[in-house]
């Protein structure tokens, strides 16, 4: 199997965020502020991707690599039909353990609530609108690639929560979320330019959704900090699960 799909995936999302680990800000809901160079990486993906639709340099790069794949492999594997979801499991099981996210569990499901919406959207209209065809011509909705949007969707959130205090989590996620996409490559349901604007809407899904915390917390009227801690319980009897919150 070519891998290389893979490696050129996780040196393009994880290595920005490694260097960036230390860039940490407090939250509050008036304060969820980032700078716009946030957006630059996932803006200069998405653009590729829609730049490749007018440029046949570009096509000539997503067929080149289409036809390295259909020469090497010849079979589909359905891992990255399950792998996609794998970063939401972080986003909230980590809470059993002790290990605390940035924001609460509430804000967490906002925030993931939102980006799941804003990223449905800027992933269905232009698959129905642009009509480009899948390299193994299924059909066409080929651009952007949702599998890989719904990847890193996960793992940005993933990143975001838990990069002060479980980095390994956040960089598990983008690994992950860049084998997703390697997979629509390498499965020939979507050209290598498809997987690049669909890993950029995932990550600018979620940055928008952080910077609409404080609209949920006006509309929902969450006016104070608080905490909920998921913690096992288990004693000799019995066995289950308890919900601490601090008001």
């Amino acid at each position: 199997m070519n891998l290389s799909p893979v490696l050129i995936l996780i040196l393009i999302f994880i290595a920005p965020h490694a260097a960036a680990q230390n860039d940490t800000v407090p939250f509050t809901a008036q304060s969820e502020t980032r700078s716009p160079c946030i957006f630059v990486i996932p803006s200069v993906l998405v653009s590729y991707g829609i730049i490749t639709r007018f440029t046949p340099a570009l096509q000539k790069v997503d067929k080149t690599i289409d036809d390295r794949v259909s020469q090497s492999i010849h079979q589909r594997y359905v891992i990255d039909d399950y792998l996609q979801y794998a970063p939401y499991i972080g986003i909230y099981a980590p809470d059993l353990f002790g290990i605390k996210a940035k924001h609460t569990l509430i804000d967490r499901t906002l925030v993931l609530g939102a980006s799941m919406i804003i990223c449905a959207s800027a992933v269905q209209i232009p698959k129905h609108l642009t009509g480009v065809m899948r390299p193994d011509g299924s059909n066409t909705h080929s651009f952007p690639s949702g599998h890989t949007a719904t990847a890193f969707l996960g793992a940005h959130i993933l990143y975001r929560e838990y990069k002060e205090t479980a980095l390994w989590m956040g960089m598990a996620g983008y690994g992950m979320a860049a084998i997703t996409g390697a997979m629509r490559v390498i499965n020939r349901k979507h050209w290598f330019s498809d997987v690049l604007a669909g890993a950029g809407i995932g990550i600018i899904s979620v940055e928008l959704a952080y910077l609409m915390l404080p609209v949920w917390h006006r509309i929902f009227k969450i006016n104070r900090p608080y905490s909920p801690v998921i913690n096992p319980v288990i004693n000799q009897t019995s066995w289950g699960l308890g919900l601490t919150k601090v008001f």
